[in-house]
């Protein structure tokens, strides 16, 4: 990906209309209304409706027992996987799918903990906090999606070293409220034991701080390669350029120096814990 390609547009639009019509086509040649078809897998009517028109994305289940009650013979639950991988956003799969090619990741944020490091509630919190607000659905599909791609950090076998540095103003924003915040910090401290994280902040007394640009992340790739991301108002941008890619990882060595060790970093979340 060039680096003035950004993150294509969310197609999962496509694959549910698909998955839509395909049921449409079999309830009809079942001879069935959508409620008669509700009634016999256990769902409403409504949902049916809103599968078919592709506008609810339907669980495992939902294609499980309408392929046995349509007699479809597997065709519809073999859309399972393009229906889970749907379920997120394209931005999201696009950059799940670079985090399974890493061997490296590091990532630098002043504005919000690290999406891999989130609990489910700050997670929800962040998301909530957009302007024009997400529908329910469409939050709750983002929150699932950031949850997915928090295994990659759970998966011991994964070999992936991560290092997160984070902006102190990040643990001080009470986003969600104190009881959320007190969650997320416990859970940057249960992270910050895990052989494979380097965790460090950096706090707001330090008079140099060479990420005031806004967050960014770094992944060196199981071929060598590094490739950035850079994330803004509106816009998300994979950098793949060596030059620019370079210039980040630089920028981003800089910022480790800057801030406190792993250590010192526990020491520092504890503190801010107890006040909170």
């Amino acid at each position: 990906m060039s680096e003035d390609q950004g993150l294509e547009e969310d197609d999962s639009g496509a694959v549910m209309r698909a998955v839509g019509r395909q049921i449409k086509l079999w309830r009809e040649a079942a001879g069935l209304r959508q409620a008669e078809l509700g009634a016999a897998i256990g769902y409403g009517e409504e949902l049916v409706s809103a599968v078919e028109r592709a506008r609810r994305i339907p669980r495992p289940e939902f294609l499980d027992k309408a392929d046995e009650v349509l007699g479809a013979g597997g065709k519809i639950a073999a859309m399972k996987q393009d229906v889970a991988e749907a379920r997120y956003p394209k931005k999201v799969r696009d950059l799940a799918r670079l985090e399974a090619e890493a061997v490296e990741l590091g990532s630098y944020n002043n504005c919000v903990i690290d999406g891999l490091l989130q609990t489910e509630e700050y997670a929800r919190a962040v998301f909530g906090s957009r302007r024009p607000a997400f529908t329910e659905d469409e939050l709750e599909r983002r929150v699932a999606a950031r949850r997915a791609r928090q295994g990659i950090i759970e998966v011991p076998k994964a070999r992936v070293v991560f290092n997160f540095v984070q902006c102190e103003a990040t643990l001080r924003r009470p986003l969600g409220g104190k009881m959320v915040m007190r969650q997320q910090l416990e859970r940057l401290l249960e992270a910050g034991q895990l052989r494979n994280v380097d965790l460090q902040i950096l706090p707001l007394s330090r008079e140099e701080n060479t990420g005031v640009d806004g967050p960014f992340r770094l992944l060196r790739l199981k071929e060598g390669a590094t490739v950035a991301l850079s994330e803004g108002q509106l816009i998300s941008r994979v950098i793949a350029n060596p030059r620019e890619a370079q210039m980040l990882d630089i920028r981003y060595g800089v910022i480790r120096a800057q801030a406190l060790t792993p250590q010192e970093s526990l020491i520092f979340i504890e503190k801010v814990l107890g006040e909170t």
